[in-house]
């Protein structure tokens, strides 16, 4: 059957587009539907400040007259500029178990991107490396956590199966509270506080204007030397921070900062994981989803710690340590008892040893893949 794959652009094609997603996942009870508001959100090119130095294309696939697929194609002019190549990116990736169609979808992002002048396409992004990022290749067997990505088996292998190489894993750990505090950690943590003057306090959010400045520079700094990372300009920190704090609920003293003798050096930030909540709100709108999280957030059993990160001068003290005992202690006291560590680069070592000294699982593996285009 022939395949076309169609540009589309418009309100009513961007919902389209979205809305797509749910014919993939059907009958997976381990996928978290979307929020249909955070989706437009995201994809809105006139509201997300993203899109003031990038540039995207939404694609869908149709086969005998049925949508079959999508992608995304994306040019990030701050990730070439920082650098120094012509990396284009595919995201928001969705295709049937048929070769061809993906085959369809990724030669229609290549040819956006090559003639835009990209030599390369990297993937998935969603659309960047502050979003959601990867895609599973090990883990099938539960959902999600909150802001991560899920996708079914076969997406590796189709992605494998047009050409694309490995270019990074990144990788999720599993904490738990039994595990990570053991006498062992209560000295090395006490020790390192008294030896370098390491304190903790909570972010003020009644004062979030002035702690944004902290920890927009914070992010930055901390990041910047990271494999792939851009740094976020002030209006997409902003941005996303609005979105954090309303998530973050009742667990606000799970985001703080670590100051040396008086100076911030580094800061994490948890989320309650809502995806176990809104697995239930089948339908992506906000009304149920409202309701499933009065009814339901008190059962959350799990927090993701999305950020934490140490100014590189002051890295290889404990201070992650300091940092991982007061996040497992913290959210003990809200009766959570789990904690996911993501994402983390495979080649991350400080981290990647961190969290084996904290026993933590390694328990779920995301790919970013490279091709030549």
């Amino acid at each position: 059957m022939a395949i076309t794959v169609h540009p589309i652009s418009g309100k009513s094609d961007v919902t389209r587009f979205i809305k797509l997603q749910w014919k993939f996942y059907e009958n997976d009870r381990n996928w978290v539907p979307p929020l249909l508001m955070d989706r437009r959100k995201l994809l809105n090119t006139q509201k997300n400040p993203f899109y003031k130095h990038s540039k995207m294309q939404l694609f869908i696939a149709v086969m005998d007259g049925k949508d079959v697929g999508r992608i995304a194609a994306i040019i990030n002019d701050r990730h070439n500029h920082e650098h120094a190549d012509k990396v284009g990116f595919f995201g928001f990736f969705e295709c049937i178990n048929n070769q061809d169609v993906a085959n369809a979808l990724f030669d229609t992002a290549a040819q956006w991107l090559r003639g835009r002048g990209m030599d390369t396409m990297r993937g998935p992004a969603n659309p960047s490396v502050n979003d959601e990022l990867g895609m599973l290749v090990h883990g099938f067997d539960m959902p999600a956590v909150i802001l991560m990505t899920y996708n079914p088996r076969y997406y590796p292998l189709l992605t494998e199966g047009y050409g694309f190489k490995k270019a990074k894993d990144l990788y999720a750990y599993l904490l738990r509270n039994e595990d990570v505090i053991t006498p062992k950690l209560e000295r090395g943590q006490l020790l390192v506080r008294e030896r370098y003057g390491i304190t903790i306090r909570n972010i003020d959010f009644k004062n979030l204007e002035r702690e944004t400045v902290i920890l927009k520079d914070l992010y930055n700094r901390s990041w910047e030397k990271n494999w792939g990372a851009v740094a976020m300009t002030d209006e997409e920190f902003d941005f996303l921070a609005k979105d954090l704090v309303q998530v973050i609920g009742k667990f606000k003293d799970l985001a703080f900062i670590a100051e040396r003798n008086g100076e911030p050096i580094g800061f994490t930030l948890c989320l309650p994981d809502l995806n176990q909540v809104l697995i239930k709100n089948k339908s992506g709108w906000l009304v149920p989803a409202v309701w499933h999280m009065m009814t339901g957030t008190k059962n959350i059993d799990l927090v993701r710690i999305i950020v934490l990160g140490v100014l590189p001068q002051h890295r290889n003290k404990g201070v992650d340590a300091v940092m991982y005992y007061e996040t497992v202690t913290r959210a003990a006291q809200h009766g959570v008892f789990k904690g996911e560590a993501s994402w983390v680069l495979e080649d991350n070592d400080p981290m990647n040893k961190g969290a084996k000294l904290m026993n933590a699982e390694q328990y779920k593996t995301y790919r970013l893949y490279d091709v030549s285009i």
